[in-house]
């Protein structure tokens, strides 16, 4: 089934465009940028959202603190592919600023490989989902959010228990990435991993 990517803002896109226009992207710290010697285009922009998961529900707890711990997402930007010639190679995440939208800066390593694998993975997948991009900055964990409502406003909304999490390699240890999760399934593990050890009680 295919995925609902939506677009990105105008603004957001916008600002990319216009750092790819100037010389400064060449020059940046990006040697895969440095390399292609023909245009740079901007593709697959998904939502960046961040997710707190310190005061979401652990498997064992309680109903009360279920209630009071939802798991909570914020947007924090929009994150491009950028491609040169016939393969991505960066990219940029446009952020809001007080002005509109800026960009942050080009990038490269392990998650864009992984991101278009998971995505081509979620291709396969039975069911429509929209693509999104879950960043869990307390277990450096990025993940590939497939949110069950494709219709819905990509930079609104939190996980719902029977959205889809595929970690992006590299996952933290004893969390296997590209296997896909139930949000109810993963966001125990993730919060029980962030949880501080328990006390050893006195013998004196």
């Amino acid at each position: 089934m295919p995925l609902q990517v939506c677009p990105a803002p105008v603004p957001a896109l916008r600002s990319v465009l216009t750092a790819l226009g100037s010389p400064v992207v060449r020059s940046a710290h990006t040697p895969a940028l440095r390399s292609v010697q023909g245009p740079l285009s901007p593709e697959l922009p998904l939502p960046v959202h961040v997710l707190d998961v310190r005061d979401a529900p652990t498997a064992a707890g309680s109903a009360r603190s279920a209630r009071a711990g939802a798991p909570h997402a914020r947007l924090a930007g929009w994150r491009f592919h950028i491609r040169g010639g016939d393969r991505v190679v960066a990219a940029v995440d446009a952020l809001p600023s007080a002005d509109g939208w800026s960009v942050s800066r080009f990038f490269e390593g392990p998650y864009l490989a992984s991101t278009e694998r998971a995505l081509r993975q979620a291709e396969t997948m039975a069911g429509r989902y929209q693509p999104r991009l879950l960043s869990v900055p307390e277990l450096y964990m990025l993940t590939l959010w497939l949110h069950g409502n494709a219709e819905a406003d990509p930079a609104e909304g939190t996980p719902a228990p029977t959205d889809l999490l595929v970690p992006l390699a590299p996952a933290p240890p004893g969390i296997a990435s590209h296997l896909p999760y139930r949000v109810a399934e993963l966001l125990p593990v993730m919060t029980l991993r962030l949880a501080p050890p328990p006390l050893l009680e006195s013998t004196a």
